[in-house]
């Protein structure tokens, strides 16, 4: 079952007794609970309806007693329960004796009067362990991974679409630069934005730029975009802006290092036929900023991402050993790139 599904089936008041959920996108994962809270416990009953538990700290049998105890003073129960080793291949640095086989027994019988939901803030889940396997097979495993750059967009504009406003062309991807792609804080972003909007307003991209500061390593990314459709002046307008903002150049160097290498990861992985998907996890960003990457690629050769490379090697050795002055030193850099 996708997670998608299940929201679903929550909304038509079809809930599961146990749900695992899974992957890096923290704001999804919040949304879900928050979702399913607002369906298993009323607002008044929460401070006894509502259970946390954290495995760190916790047997797992603790839990499984929770959810076969009768409720108290509520008609059902939402016990939340952190894990970083039970389905994981992590360790549990405390130690703790999991005796997993009550959670298996559990889940062959579960109780009508309580809900268990086992969060794991990871990428993967221990496929080897039987616990894993039978919480598969009970079909309430949820992923919540990063959406990948289309579907960003989409959320973006759906989102927008929430608050009573719309976003004009190039809106949303405007605003996914700038603020980079985090949920918590695109949905942040969103707030303002419609509050200046209005109801029923338009945003485009004037007003995101306006409204929505870019962070260093963002306005370093706009910077090599501009470099790479030859927009010089734009390029070094960026970078006497963050030198106003009293960022290091060689932490700007770097970050533009990173860009560079980004670019050259994505476009070797894409002519070995990769997906968007694919290189995100290999390389370990966020499938919008492999999408962005990608674009950004297309206007550089390989060799020439290679020499780029090699160069910044070079002015990052010549910066840090007095060579040359950071400043100007980074600055002919840009401009040998611009030419």
């Amino acid at each position: 079952m996708d997670a998608k599904t299940a929201l679903q089936q929550i909304r038509k008041g079809q809930v599961s007794p146990i749900y695992l959920c899974y992957g890096t996108e923290k704001y999804q994962i919040q949304q879900f609970i928050t979702l399913l809270t607002e369906h298993v416990t009323q607002e008044e009953h929460r401070d006894f309806g509502i259970v946390p538990f954290d495995l760190s700290e916790t047997p797992i049998e603790a839990v499984v007693e929770e959810a076969e105890t009768i409720p108290f003073l509520v008609p059902k129960k939402l016990i939340l329960v952190k894990d970083s080793s039970v389905f994981t291949s992590g360790r549990d640095q405390n130690k703790i004796d999991h005796q997993l086989d009550r959670l298996l027994a559990y889940m062959d019988n579960p109780t009508e009067y309580s809900v268990i939901v086992f969060i794991v803030e990871g990428e993967k889940l221990d496929e080897r362990k039987k616990v894993v396997k039978s919480m598969k097979n009970a079909g309430t495993v949820l992923s919540f991974m990063p959406l990948s750059g289309e579907q960003l967009v989409e959320w973006v504009t759906h989102q927008a679409e929430k608050r009573g406003c719309k976003l004009a062309a190039g809106a949303a991807d405007a605003l996914i630069r700038n603020a980079g792609t985090q949920l918590q804080t695109l949905s942040a972003e969103l707030d303002k934005l419609a509050l200046y909007a209005g109801q029923g307003g338009i945003i485009d991209v004037e007003i995101v730029d306006i409204l929505v500061a870019r962070s260093t390593e963002q306005n370093v990314f706009v910077m090599i975009e501009e470099i790479a459709n030859l927009r010089l002046e734009k390029a070094l307008n960026l970078y006497y802006d963050l030198l106003k903002q009293r960022e290091e150049p060689i932490k700007i160097a770097a970050l533009i290092s990173r860009q560079f290498r980004i670019m050259l990861q994505v476009k070797e992985l894409g002519q070995q036929s990769y997906s968007q998907q694919q290189i995100a996890s290999q390389i370990g960003i966020h499938p919008y900023a492999v999408k962005i990457a990608g674009e950004q690629a297309r206007k550089f050769d390989t060799g020439r991402l290679r020499r780029i490379l090699a160069d910044l090697g070079e002015l990052d050795y010549q910066m840090k050993t007095g060579a040359i002055e950071k400043v100007l030193g980074l600055e002919l850099f840009l401009l040998k790139l611009g030419a």
